[in-house]
């Protein structure tokens, strides 16, 4: 079992509320829409990325 999940299986509702609440803080009502843009954006260029890859591999084989 890796380490990332066992950080998550001891993460409890508490702890979920008390981040969120930092982040809030930290952050601002405003930026964090736009955060959430910014890390949705990143996440479905990576998938994109990821799928394009192995057709170009494949075209440099032939």
């Amino acid at each position: 079992m890796n380490s990332l999940s066992i950080l998550i299986g001891m993460i409890g509702g508490t702890q979920v509320v008390i981040i969120l609440v930092v982040v809030l803080l930290l952050f601002g009502g405003r930026k964090i829409p736009e955060l959430m843009r910014g890390l949705g954006s990143g996440i479905k260029e990576f998938k994109n990325a990821s799928k394009e890859e192995p057709e170009e591999k494949l075209e440099e084989k032939k």
